[in-house]
């Protein structure tokens, strides 16, 4: 009896292309990034998810004004189900929301690790793209966030801080994870072109004092960045996505740009 053919893949098949929002240090922007990233990708007719990774630390429901009553808390402690937890948000994609304040997440233990994996992987079918918003830093919890994915976008600002951070988050994901290619979005630039100048300047740094598990320094590439923009402030403010209260400002242009490079065919 001859061996039955294997079934032809389908739509339902698929597997997301991942990608983790990361940041050396904090208050650089990187929710309210991932948060219209997805709203930008979206538009682009691509099935989205946000799925909140700052365990203990969440605040991408603060961005998006979602008062969850269910969270990766309750399905990680049997309470609900996962399909219970993905909720539709502003912006036309899907979050996966952590819960804040939780203190049992701040490190990352066997079990926590297991529970963040298999939801991972339980989604991962389900959607074109998943974005996962990393805490800042490198602690272990983080680092294993970042782990998951295929591609990692770390968000930094012209800040002098801002940007050492950068360089040690990227130095660790190469040592640690192999990473020899890692994407930038250089938010709350003054100037156009800004970006790409710290790009380079990162780069240089990088070459110097980096050498990845290959031997070679691993390589940054800009997506784009951001303006400094008060419409941007305001957005925040109101807990508002910024592509749907200033589709217009300068920043929003800059995230459709990013978005538009993240989509692009590979």
């Amino acid at each position: 009896m001859s061996a039955s053919a294997p079934p032809k893949p389908t739509a339902s098949a698929r597997i997301a292309r991942t990608l983790a929002i990361t940041s050396g240090k904090g208050g650089v922007g990187k929710t309210f990034v991932s948060a219209n990233l997805a709203a930008a990708l979206s538009r682009q007719g691509l099935k989205v998810l946000v799925l909140d990774a700052d365990l203990g630390l969440a605040n991408l429901d603060v961005v998006l004004n979602l008062y969850p009553k269910i969270t990766l808390h309750d399905v990680f402690t049997g309470k609900a189900q996962l399909e219970e937890a993905i909720l539709p948000a502003p912006g036309g994609f899907s979050v996966l929301l952590a819960g804040s304040g939780l203190v049992e997440y701040s490190r990352l233990t066997p079990e926590v690790r297991d529970q963040l994996q298999g939801i991972f992987e339980a989604v991962k079918p389900r959607f074109d793209i998943i974005l996962i918003d990393t805490g800042a830093g490198i602690s272990d919890v983080v680092l294993h966030a970042v782990s998951m994915a295929q591609d990692v976008v770390v968000v930094a600002t012209p800040e002098p801080t801002s940007l050492t951070d950068a360089y040690a988050t990227i130095k660790v994901l190469s040592a640690q994870q192999g990473r020899d290619v890692l994407n930038l979005v250089v938010n709350q630039v003054g100037r156009p072109g800004d970006g790409r100048a710290i790009c380079n300047q990162l780069q240089q740094v990088v070459e110097r004092f980096v050498q990845g598990p290959n031997g070679t320094p691993p390589r940054l590439q800009l997506l784009g960045d951001i303006p400094l923009d008060t419409a941007v402030r305001e957005a925040v403010r109101k807990r508002s996505l910024l592509l749907e209260l200033h589709p217009g400002s300068a920043a929003a242009q800059g995230i459709l740009q990013v978005a538009a490079r993240l989509a692009a065919p590979r």
